[in-house]
């Protein structure tokens, strides 16, 4: 059960440089596949931007996203909604953060009239599938070895929900 003082609520404007931070800390190449952001490398982008964004704050600091977005520009596709990143500052894990964007994103995907969410995970980050399974996704695909990051092949996962 995530902690009560668990706040998730929309990115603002303000949130760029502390959500620019937290990425640049908290990437990793367990779920990462583009390389590393910069220090000073922009958050928010053409067609990720705020209205785009759950943030999680913990004990008033900002210590988590998650990116909702469609997973392609087609209009026959724009009933899915995707998760299209999460991170969680370090001293938060374990905590809940991660859970609590999940269960937003799933929300807030309901409340844009999405009938499905989606997203796509690497094979071998077992502990975001697991968090992924046990908020209602399943396994709907795997591309074998899709990837090479630090020099071995990785599958990508699909996963989804229904969500009426």
């Amino acid at each position: 059960m995530p902690d009560p003082q668990i706040r998730v609520r929309p990115a603002s404007p303000d949130d760029e440089s502390a959500l620019s931070r937290l990425d640049h800390v908290t990437w990793s190449s367990l779920h990462a596949v583009t390389p590393r952001p910069g220090p000073q490398e922009p958050f928010f982008r053409e067609h990720a931007g705020p209205g785009d964004h759950l943030v999680a704050e913990l004990d008033g600091r900002l210590v988590g996203y998650v990116r909702l977005g469609f997973p392609t520009p087609l209009a026959s596709n724009a009933h899915v909604r995707q998760i299209r990143g999460l991170a969680v500052d370090g001293a938060a894990r374990g905590k809940g953060v991660g859970r609590a964007l999940v269960r937003a994103a799933v929300l807030e995907a309901r409340a844009r009239g999405a009938r499905r969410i989606t997203l796509r995970v690497l094979g071998y980050n077992t502990t975001a599938r697991w968090l992924y399974e046990a908020e209602g996704f399943v396994v709907e695909g795997v591309q074998p070895e899709e990837f090479f990051l630090d020099g071995r092949y990785v599958d990508d996962v699909t996963m989804g929900q229904r969500l009426i």
